[in-house]
């Protein structure tokens, strides 16, 4: 079973908790940005407070999968649907896919489907985060 610590409150996280957790983190961590592990993140927030055209969108959707493939061994995205895409370069996104609780250790015998809403995604709250 996957354990971390809350972010926000310094709390134990365990199972699905601790997955989303790891999911928004990676998907709010532009490449580049960690210096020991610049390869670490997404492309996502360099799409963020740019016009939403579908182009850009699309460039959302594929930054989130190639990020969650790379980085989060414990789920596999099956859909991504826009929640929010305004016009202040804000974009939310609701993701579904199957979780693996052991998907860390390479054992995918047991699966969970899941769902995970990322809170709207804004340059402001990545570069707070």
């Amino acid at each position: 079973m996957r354990t971390g610590i809350d972010r926000s409150t310094g709390e134990v996280l365990t199972g699905w908790a601790h997955a989303s957790q790891s999911i928004m983190d990676i998907v709010t961590t532009a490449v580049g940005s960690r210096v020991l592990a610049r390869a670490y993140g997404s492309d996502a927030p360099a799409l963020l407070d740019a016009p939403m055209s579908p182009r850009a969108i699309v460039g959302h959707f594929s930054a989130i999968a190639e990020a969650l493939r790379l980085w989060e061994p414990g789920f596999r995205l099956a859909k991504v649907t826009a929640t929010r895409l305004g016009p202040d370069g804000v974009a939310g996104f609701a993701l579904e896919g199957d979780w693996y609780p052991n998907g860390h250790r390479g054992d995918w015998s047991v699966v969970i489907p899941m769902q995970t809403v990322l809170a709207p995604l804004t340059l402001a709250a990545m570069r707070a985060a």
